[in-house]
This record gives structure tokens, C-alpha cells and sequence, in this order.
């Protein structure tokens, strides 16, 4: 599974005017927050723990704002190019931290795209075909002229059309900013020189018959917010279109069978259908969260980086069937702790609603439509208290279960 992203923050936005006059593009408020952050939000939800900012003129806004945090699962670090790169020179400018495999996206441009399933597609595509170095998000648009456009020969990329007056009200596949990325494309680019990963690298592979392409789903919202008009369209569109239901899970007994105080990687094992629920959710729009007490740490079983592990091994496996888990709150705090800094009554702890209250303030939730799935009853005491619809789990398919309550 990947575990990396890289956002390019750069470009100048010329074309936004006095909105860049002093602010980096991606810095730009979208619904009172900065557009970088619900973005580093959606990357981060795919299962991303480490997010790489490549930043450019004003980078120091962005260092302020982000560098050296941990948000939403993710971990962030900002690199400032020492003179402008471009798209291919910043690249390289960032080969030090890269892992060997990793996401590339534009910071001013939106897609709503399964990364999950982006990623896997590539790993079936190299399976086949070990020498791809590349793979691009395309989306369907009805005018290609204002973006150029991209031809495919099968899932190959055949060629880059730049835009044209001629193309102008045609539909077509354009490049949606978001790459999969082998790190030895590195090779390919001079460093420290300007360059441009699109005209200067890519066309290369491309040449070589060695870049896929996965087109995003019909209809998927795509935005860039390069120009005024489009800047002011998705402050009202981004937060509608990022509004969804979501699924409240329960950890031990819901999605994974409870070993007592479960928590070694090697225990993990799935209730019948439960990965499978969580990919149905992902793939009907549903958000899906995990809220699970963990006062194993409080009786100090095991710490707070025991549970990160469990975690992990938990999105890797769900990956497999092109599931993810957005987002997982975790209380490890109990009134009768062994280890003091753990002891206290805390408002997270189910039947406590505080876990379900923290994911409901950040994130963009349709709260009359989600639903809480536990086993016990403090799942639907929790639940109830945070205003959310709550299902019983009491063995058979999770699966199911779900089916029936959404």
C-alpha cells in the first residue's frame, strides 16, 4: 500500500491576479479554509501517512501553516524549491525524501477519484508490465480545447495534444494533476535544473511505452482553481460535492475479531464480510470511520504505537479488496488506568459520544444519513448521544448488515 504523496505548491497563479499577489495559490481561502487543506484532508483519507508540500514563491506561508504537523492521519513536511523548478526540477529538488513508489498531485486542482483503487490498478498494470514508470488520472470533460488533452492506445498514453482554438467545445480525456510515480524517473531530470515533468519528462516515457493512465469514473467533480472563475465556482461546489454520509464502525468484534485487548498485528483477523463492508461503503460514497476504546493502554498492555501498527496492517489488508478506512479515532484513556497519564474519566470513551463528535467537526459529514455499527450497547449509546443512527452487530456478515442500513 502507498504511504506517500508529494503536493506541488509552486506555481505563480498569475492568472488569479491580486488574489496571488501575496498568497501561494493553493494557500487561497475555499470555504474559510485554505484549499491546501481539504486537500491534504482527501489525500490523507486513501490511507497516506506522509505528505511532502512543494512549495515556491511565499513557501514560507505554507511552512508556517503545515510544516513538521500531523493531520488527519497524515504527517507533513514542506520543502521550498531555492528558485523556481518547475514541475519536473521540483521533483528532482525533492528526490532525497522519496520513497519508491509515490502519489504526485497538483496543489490547485481537485478530483474525486479513489486513490486506493488508482494505486492498485497500477500494481495490476506492473504485474503485467514491470517497466511502467508512470501512471496518470485523466477525467472526461466536454471541453478539452482550454486544457489539451490526452490519447490513449489501450491504458497506454500515446501522446500529449496541447491546447488548441481547434479543440475548443470538444470533449475529451485531459490530465487530472494526479500521477502514480516510480522514483527512478528521477533519473531523467538534470538536477537542479528547471524543467517540466509534462513537457520535458513524461513525453519521454511516454515514447517508451512506459506511462498507463486510469480515467476517473463518469461524472466525477473535477475543478482546477487557476482562474477567477473557476476560483469562485468551488467555493460553493467543493464543500457540496465534499459533504457525504458517513459509517461509524466499532474495531473489536464489528471488523475484527476480539482477542482480548487486541492489538499484535499477528491477531488480526476479519469478521465475516468486513472488509468487504467497508469496501462497499467506500464505493457507495459512504465516508468510513473506526471508533474503538483501547484501554489496553491505560492497563498497559501495549502503548499508543501498538494501535498505529494494528492500523496500518488494517488499511494494508483492506487495500487488497480496494477498501479504506478514512479516518480512525481511537480512546485509550479508563477511569481505573495503571498508568497514571492514561487515568481519567474521558468524554471519548464509549458510551461517551467524543470520538464521533471530533470526526463530525472535521470532516464534512450528512449526518442524517450515517449509521454507527457496533457490538455492544455503548456503540449505540455513543451513537445516540452524537446523533447518529445506530445498527447492532450480532454476528453473520458485516457485510450484510450494512447492506441493510444504508
Amino acid at each position: 500500500m502507498l504511504s506517500q504523496a508529494l503536493i506541488l505548491c509552486g506555481g505563480l497563479g498569475t492568472r488569479l491576479g491580486e488574489l496571488t499577489a501575496a498568497t501561494p495559490k493553493p494557500m487561497l481561502p475555499v470555504a474559510g479554509r485554505p484549499f491546501l487543506d481539504h486537500l491534504i484532508q482527501e489525500v490523507a483519507r486513501y490511507g497516506i501517512t506522509r505528505i511532502v508540500l512543494l512549495a515556491g514563491r511565499f513557501g514560507e506561508q505554507i511552512v508556517e501553516a503545515f510544516d513538521g504537523k500531523s493531520l488527519y492521519g497524515a504527517d507533513i513536511e514542506v520543502l521550498v524549491e531555492p528558485a523556481p523548478l518547475g514541475t519536473g526540477g521540483a521533483l528532482a529538488f525533492a528526490a532525497p525524501v522519496l520513497d519508491p513508489e509515490f502519489l504526485l498531485l497538483n496543489g490547485d486542482s481537485w478530483i474525486d477519484a479513489d486513490l486506493v483503487r488508482f494505486a492498485r490498478a497500477f500494481h495490476d498494470a506492473r504485474a503485467a508490465e514491470p517497466g511502467l514508470a508512470a501512471q496518470m488520472l485523466l477525467q472526461q470533460v466536454p471541453d478539452a480545447g482550454r486544457f489539451g488533452s490526452v490519447t490513449l492506445d489501450g491504458h497506454h498514453v500515446r501522446a500529449f495534444l496541447e491546447k488548441s482554438p481547434e479543440r475548443a467545445g470538444k470533449p475529451g480525456l485531459i490530465n487530472a494533476g494526479v500521477y502514480l510515480l516510480r522514483r527512478e524517473i528521477i533519473d531523467l531530470i538534470p538536477s537542479g535544473t528547471a524543467c517540466s515533468l509534462e513537457a520535458d519528462v513524461l513525453p519521454r516515457l511516454v515514447a517508451a511505452g512506459r506511462v498507463a493512465a486510469v480515467a476517473a469514473p463518469p461524472g466525477s467533480y473535477f475543478i482546477d482553481i487557476g482562474i477567477p472563475e473557476t476560483f469562485a465556482r468551488v467555493q460553493e461546489e467543493l464543500p457540496r460535492v465534499r459533504t457525504r454520509p458517513a459509517i461509524f464502525f466499532d474495531r473489536d468484534g464489528t471488523l475484527n475479531r476480539d482477542a482480548g485487548y487486541t492489538h499484535r498485528v499477528e491477531d488480526l483477523a476479519w469478521m465475516p464480510g468486513a472488509r468487504e463492508a467497508v469496501a462497499h461503503a467506500n464505493a457507495a460514497g459512504y465516508l468510513v470511520f473506526v471508533v474503538t476504546n483501547q484501554a489496553g493502554v491505560a492497563r498497559g498492555h501495549y502503548d499508543e504505537a501498538a494501535i498505529l501498527r494494528f492500523h496500518r496492517a488494517m488499511q494494508d489488508e483492506l487495500s487488497a479488496v480496494g477498501g479504506h478506512i478514512d479516518a480512525i479515532e481511537w480512546c485509550p484513556h479508563h477511569v481505573d488506568a495503571a498508568v497514571e497519564a492514561y487515568r481519567r474519566d474521558c468524554r471519548r470513551r464509549k458510551p461517551g459520544p467524543g470520538m464521533l463528535e471530533d470526526l463530525l467537526a472535521a470532516w464534512p459529514v450528512d449526518t442524517a444519513r450515517s449509521v454507527m455499527i457496533g457490538d455492544t450497547e455503548a456503540d449505540m449509546q455513543a451513537a445516540a448521544a452524537a446523533g447518529i443512527r445506530g445498527r447492532r452487530y450480532e454476528g453473520g456478515s458485516v457485510l450484510d448488515l450494512l447492506r441493510q442500513s444504508i
